[in-house]
């Protein structure tokens, strides 16, 4: 004990020497154990933050509302779909309306045409596979079969209807395009206010005699037009 006493006594300079690397040594450790805590507490709110965005996106991790979501999502995709849908049809009902577009553009009542009858299948492809609404329920498979559809049914009227205005009444005959002017002619003198009743009666019987064997005048077309030619009687 004495022995230790004396050395301590002797050297006590020592405790300076070693106590700057003790220090330093401690800090360091304090450092690196913050440093560590900080560097934890950073990890466990950026994890908070993406499960809070993921919930946001998906409006939560709850099954059911992550199918009420893509439901949601997809009869909005679907009523896109009927709208493109219905403005092909419309497009394609000036022509089975309008007499006088039939008359300009013969091909688009020609089912003979190939893109014309190329049409007329996409557009029975498209109506079968409509659903009633874009809220029924449809399945992944039923959605993308009508999507391409109703893709091939607008193209398909596109091109119907470009080369129906390209070639107009090309095809025929020139004795079978006088027939088509003086249907035109005729068609026009049928709804002219400033023509007589008995006028506007025999343009109509003209127009069908003109046009009876060279194109087809849908049933629609005619009632249509017979529809005008009394409107314009009547009033």
């Amino acid at each position: 004990m004495d022995a230790l006493l004396q050395f301590i006594g002797s050297y006590w300079w020592l405790g300076f020497v070693v106590a700057g690397p003790i220090v330093g040594i401690v800090g360091h450790v304090q450092g690196w154990w913050t440093e560590r805590e900080e560097l934890t507490h950073k990890r466990k709110l950026e994890l908070i933050e993406a499960k809070a965005r993921a919930q946001a996106l998906t409006g939560g991790t709850d099954p059911e509302a992550v199918a009420q979501s893509d439901a949601v999502s997809r009869a909005q995709r679907v009523a896109r779909l009927l709208e493109t849908h219905d403005e092909v049809s419309r497009r394609w009902l000036e022509y089975e309306l309008d007499a006088g577009k039939l008359i300009a553009f013969p091909t688009m009542s020609d089912g003979r045409d190939p893109h014309t009858a190329a049409f007329l299948r996409a557009k029975k492809v498209a109506d079968g596979l409509r659903p009633p609404s874009a809220d029924s329920r449809i399945d992944a498979e039923t959605y993308a079969e009508y999507r391409d559809a109703v893709h091939d049914y607008e193209v398909a009227f596109d091109i119907a209807e470009q080369e129906a205005r390209r070639v107009r009444a090309s095809g025929f005959t020139e004795s079978e395009r006088q027939r088509l002017d003086r249907a035109q002619h005729m068609l026009n003198v049928s709804v002219d206010q400033s023509a007589t009743a008995a006028e506007r009666q025999t343009a109509y019987r003209r127009v069908r005699e003109e046009l009876d064997g060279l194109i087809v005048i849908s049933n629609a077309a005619d009632a249509e037009l017979r529809r005008r030619v009394a409107g314009e009687l009547e009033a």
